[in-house]
């Protein structure tokens, strides 16, 4: 099919069986913010308004160099105390030398922990870019890492049989700013508001497409509104080049008034919508990049980001899980040990999360206060108990399935069970306290 530049066309396009069938992605925040890696433990997003001190107190260590030149609050100090009021955030660019970086460890730990996806911080709102682009020379290339690390890592995973993404920060680029973002409309509406910039958005995308050919266009906060006009042919060419890639909602300030594969909820901003595709993403602790104040404290539950990709999952949408790489190109064992835990119950609990669609019921409550999940996979329901006790559990539930059911675990032994006044009680084994799953064929 050939989608044109226009709405319509682009409308048409199909959301691509891969992507709903995955689930789960890595996102990754490297960069020059790695090299700082620094941000007070504010809080979540959506948590707090999105004033003068929300940026000034940002949590999230990629915003370093925004609330640097606020010019007051924890990362201001830091960055006085540490590199001094005169040292400008340009010259972490030949202090970043990614020197232990092995693309294909990456690769392997991400097919681990179960992902169908990678999504990798291109160019974020600092402006550094993280491909030998040919519009700039402030690039990994060129400065710190000497390298082609989009490309670099591009091609691991790709070799795992894994999709990679791109992300990008259309709408702000510090660089071509003069005042700092301070409040939520100035994210939306940025100084940057020239007709140069927004042809050095386009144009880099665009390379981007041509040379990466990225199974996900991730567009951060917005398109420079001067460059409004240029997204239908963006788009289109996008999906002529990379028919089954896809695009999230980050384009225009009314979201509706575009086109999106699906769309995106960040910690607590933004919503589940069972009737149309969205992602879920957030850090593994309040930050997207490496934040060297956060530690094992601060890191999401081992068994709580396992409920996050179900609860996720059940409602239609996929995870998207950030990691951030400090600025040597290792993975802090924090984040890598969440993976692996994650990735070790997909192992033996993936078939009711991979392929599978929201039943009809997403969840409900069981009698005794247990929350209960449910996905489905043709005529075969998938009940996860959230939260269980290690060893027998007994839950008793409404019967939602209104006929008569069998119920087993994933290794296909049987589970006994009663129904009374249309209820359905039966016992599931745990071992440990990871959520656990029942296979129910209707």
């Amino acid at each position: 099919m050939k989608y044109f530049s226009n709405l319509d066309s682009i409308r048409s396009h199909p959301l691509p069986k891969w992507y709903d069938d995955c689930k789960l992605g890595i996102f990754i925040h490297w960069g020059l913010y790695s090299v700082p890696a620094f941000a007070p433990k504010s809080g979540q997003l959506g948590t707090i308004e999105l004033d003068e001190r929300w940026f000034a107190n940002n949590p999230y260590a990629e915003w370093y160099y925004n609330s640097v030149k606020i010019g007051h609050g924890p990362s201001y100090d830091y960055h006085v105390n540490t590199y001094g009021k005169d040292f400008a955030y340009e010259g972490f660019a030949d202090m970043w030398k990614a020197e232990h970086f092995d693309p294909q460890s990456w690769a392997k730990l991400f097919k681990k922990a179960g992902a169908g996806y990678v999504v990798l911080t291109t160019k974020h709102h600092d402006g550094f870019c993280l491909w030998p682009s040919e519009y700039t020379d402030y690039n990994a290339a060129k400065h710190g890492p000497g390298r082609d690390l989009f490309g670099e890592l591009t091609a691991a995973v790709r070799g795992e049989g894994l999709h990679m993404g791109a992300y990008y920060s259309g709408i702000i680029d510090w660089r071509y700013t003069k005042r700092p973002v301070t409040c939520g409309y100035e994210c939306d509406y940025p100084d940057n508001v020239s007709y140069a910039y927004s042809d050095y958005a386009y144009n880099q995308v665009m390379e981007l497409i041509d040379r990466y050919e990225p199974s996900v266009l991730w567009n951060d906060i917005g398109w420079p509104v001067k460059g409004y006009t240029d997204l239908p042919y963006l788009i289109s060419y996008y999906y002529n080049r990379v028919p089954e890639g896809v695009i999230g909602d980050r384009w225009m300030v009314n979201k509706d008034d575009f086109w999106y594969d699906f769309s995106t909820k960040e910690y607590q901003v933004g919503a589940a919508h069972v009737d149309k595709k969205w992602e879920m993403t957030r850090g593994l602790g309040l930050s997207f990049g490496y934040n060297q104040t956060e530690g094992e404290a601060d890191c999401i539950g081992k068994d709580e980001l396992i409920c996050l990709l179900i609860d996720t999952v059940v409602h239609n949408g996929n995870l998207l899980l950030n990691i951030g790489p400090k600025a040597d190109g290792t993975i802090p064992s924090v984040q890598e040990e969440r993976l692996l835990y994650l990735g070790a119950w997909l192992e033996q609990n993936g078939e009711g999360i991979y392929g599978t669609r929201p039943y009809r019921t997403p969840e409900l409550k069981e009698k005794n206060g247990s929350q209960l999940y449910f996905t489905q996979k043709g005529d075969t329901v998938y009940l996860f108990v959230a939260a269980p006790q290690d060893g027998e559990n007994v839950i008793c539930m409404e019967n939602i399935f209104g006929t008569t059911v069998k119920l087993t675990d994933l290794q296909g032994n049987a589970i006994l069970y009663e129904m009374e006044d249309e209820l359905l009680r039966f016992t599931v084994n745990a071992k440990g306290t990871a959520p656990v799953a029942v296979r129910v064929q209707i």
